[in-house]
Formats: C-alpha cells, sequence, structure tokens
C-alpha cells in the first residue's frame, strides 16, 4: 500500500463510519479496487478505526464530558442512566466479538455479493425509518437500548451501516433523532476500541499479517480518517436532526446494485 493509496481508503473510513452507507462495504471495495489484500495490512486497519473513535471523541467531548462527570456523582441521575443505556447497547454486540468473531471474519473475506446485498438492505432500513412515523418517545429506554445494540451487532456484516442500522432502528422505535446521532456514535467508541485491540493483539501474536504497510501509509491513513472523520460526525448529527437519511438509502441501493452485478463481473 502506498501513501496515495492510504489517503483514499482513510477518507474512505473516516467518512462512511459516520454516514449511513457502511464503512466495511466501502473499505472492502476500496481495497478490491486497489489490490490490497486486507489480512496483510491489519496494522493499517485498527490505525484508522483509532482515527474515527478520536475524532468521535473530538465532536462529542462535551457530551461525553458531562456524562463521565454525571457518573461519578455516584446517583441515578440523567447521566447515569444514559451511560447504561451504553452500556446496555453493548452487549449483543460483545457476544458477536467473543462468540462469533471468525464466523464474520468469513463472512467478510467471502467477496463483494455480501457487500452488495448489505448495501441494498442498509438502504430499505433507511428508506423505511423515513416514511414510517411511530410515536414519538422523549427519552431512549433500557428495552430501546438494547433494541438498537442488536442493530449494532448485526452491522458487523460488510456493507450493513453500523450508524444507519442504529439510527433507523432507533427511529422505528420511535425515538426523537435529535438524540439518535449522538447516541448511535457514542455507544460505538468501546466496540470499535475493543475490536482494534483485539486485532493489535492478534498482530501481536502473529496469528495475522501486522507489517507490509509502511510509516508513511500509516500516518497518511489516520490523519486522513481523523480529520474526515471529524467531518462526517459534526455533519451527520446535523443531517439526522434534519430527516435527510432517504438519499443516503438511495445511494446505497444503487451502490448496492452496482457492486452486485460487478461481484459477477
Amino acid at each position: 500500500m502506498n501513501w496515495f493509496e492510504a489517503l483514499i481508503l482513510g477518507l474512505v473510513q473516516g467518512l462512511t463510519e459516520y454516514l449511513p452507507v457502511s464503512s466495511s462495504g466501502h473499505l472492502a471495495i476500496g481495497a478490491t479496487l486497489f489490490g490490497v489484500n486486507g489480512e496483510d495490512n491489519l496494522a493499517f486497519t485498527v490505525m484508522v478505526h483509532v482515527a474515527t473513535v478520536l475524532s468521535t471523541l473530538v465532536i462529542l467531548w462535551k457530551e461525553i464530558d458531562w456524562i463521565v462527570k454525571g457518573v461519578f456523582k455516584f446517583k441515578m441521575n440523567e447521566e447515569t442512566k444514559y451511560f447504561l443505556n451504553i452500556l446496555i447497547s453493548m452487549i449483543p454486540v460483545g457476544i458477536v466479538g467473543v462468540f462469533f468473531k471468525d464466523t464474520v471474519e468469513e463472512i467478510f473475506g467471502s467477496g463483494l455479493l455480501i457487500v452488495g446485498c448489505m448495501l441494498l438492505v442498509t438502504a430499505l432500513l433507511l428508506i423505511f425509518s423515513y416514511y414510517a412515523k411511530p410515536r414519538q418517545k422523549e427519552k431512549i429506554s433500557l428495552k430501546d437500548a438494547f433494541i438498537i445494540g442488536l442493530a449494532q451487532a448485526m452491522a458487523v456484516m460488510p456493507g450493513l451501516s453500523r450508524s444507519g442500522s442504529t439510527i433507523a432502528t432507533g427511529l422505528l422505535l420511535g425515538n426523537k433523532k435529535e438524540k439518535l446521532a449522538q447516541f448511535s456514535f457514542l455507544m460505538v467508541i468501546p466496540p470499535i476500541l475493543g475490536e482494534a485491540l483485539l486485532d493489535l493483539l492478534k498482530g501481536l501474536k502473529g496469528e495475522q499479517a501486522f507489517g507490509g504497510v509502511d510509516t508513511l501509509p500509516l500516518v497518511v491513513g489516520f490523519c486522513a480518517a481523523f480529520i474526515s472523520g471529524c467531518f462526517a460526525c459534526k455533519w451527520m448529527i446535523n443531517i439526522v436532526k434534519k430527516g435527510k437519511l432517504v438519499y443516503f438509502g438511495i445511494y446505497c441501493a444503487i451502490a448496492g446494485a452496482v457492486t452486485i452485478i460487478c461481484s459477477f463481473a
């Protein structure tokens, strides 16, 4: 991987981690176009994922600070309830990561066909959530947090957008769009960091290749993912508030159809 490929893939990761179009699917497409073997570039994957987490911390720092200060008051306040919602939402993806990680990795290596199909599923979710009008709730409940967490766990499938799935599920449950993007981005921080740590440990143990990428591409990819992630995170919050997810649904439908066609070419 050269620095230009790292720049493009870093930008793709940073933008698509927050936009509801699937970062894993677009990275798979980009890696295929560049002829990059993902298993040989584990270090790059870890770096760009950590970069997107850092961009979340920067953009949502006030909210994170509010939660942390409230939790350390050691009483059941709004901040503690919000933190419990995040913990509950992590349970499904934690189970998938611990018990089904190998199966998921096999699916990730199954080519572009699965990516295209999952992009179509993402499109259906986004479009359906746009037109559905459930009764609005004031707060995200523990039950809703768990269901949204289930959507996040399903989104380990390449092409099924993590942010798209969680936000669309929250909307279908009747949660207010003003709060969903923020919750969706905060709940993803622990799983991404956990996944990056597991990949790092696996690479250090030699179970996967942890080389193949020079220092310059790693730095370029990290910076590109961080900067584009900051932009996309802030932009996506405003998009959700305005209720414009249907346009991303149309994009995912087109991208999914093209990817499926290309997989047979």
